[in-house]
Order: structure tokens, then C-alpha cells, then sequence
């Protein structure tokens, strides 16, 4: 079931999770580390710091210090390719997958709230 929702409903609702992710003690994440934790999630594997950095327009220096926040939350984990050792794997953990849960339950909630 899809909604609509008005242009400033949507920016409403983007306060009102950011606002409850701070008040929440949710980890406190920047919108690119969300968006590397959203891309190795909704997206189909393998991903890759390369791979990651080509998707999001950054260097990937720019990911990996977004990797290094992220595992140090749990969030997502890394492996070098055995295969080829220049490159890195970015997994998916259990961790990960529950924050993600309880943020989808969150912005749902939330999404009710404003589209009244």
C-alpha cells in the first residue's frame, strides 16, 4: 500500500525520525552513513568499498570512515576477497538488520502521524 504525501509532510516526516532517532539514543548517524547502511541492505550483494564509492559519487575514503563508524556500531561488518586482496566486502549483520527493523517500525509510525 503505497501513500501520498504532501512535499512538506515529507520533510515533516523526515524531522520527526531524525528528532526521534536523537531523542530515541538510536546511534547517532550521518545521512551518507545511512545511505551506505540503506544501499548494502536494499540492494542485492556483493558490495564493495569500490563499488560503494562509484554508487555514492565519494571517494572511497569517504566509505571507508563511513565503514569504520558503522562496524564500530555493528552494523555492518568487512572481509577481504580472498581472491583478490585489493578488495573488500561489506556485510550485512544481525545487528544491522534490527536497527533497520526497528527504523522502518519508527518512520511507519511516524508516517501515520503526519499524513493525518
Amino acid at each position: 500500500m503505497a501513500i501520498t504525501i504532501r512535499p512538506a509532510q515529507a520533510v515533516r516526516l523526515w524531522h520527526e525520525v531524525a528528532l526521534a532517532l536523537v531523542l530515541g539514543g538510536e546511534d547517532d548517524l550521518s545521512v551518507r552513513q545511512v545511505a551506505v547502511l540503506l544501499t548494502v541492505y536494499l540492494e542485492p550483494p556483493p558490495h564493495t568499498v569500490r563499488g560503494l564509492a562509484a554508487k555514492l559519487g565519494v571517494t572511497k575514503p569517504v566509505i571507508t570512515r563511513a565503514l569504520d563508524s558503522l562496524g564500530a556500531k555493528g552494523l555492518v561488518s568487512r572481509r577481504r576477497d580472498t581472491a583478490d586482496r585489493r578488495n573488500v566486502f561489506v556485510q550485512r549483520t544481525v545487528e544491522g538488520a534490527l536497527f533497520l527493523e526497528r527504523l522502518g517500525i519508527m518512520i511507519s509510525d511516524k508516517a501515520r502521524q503526519v499524513s493525518r
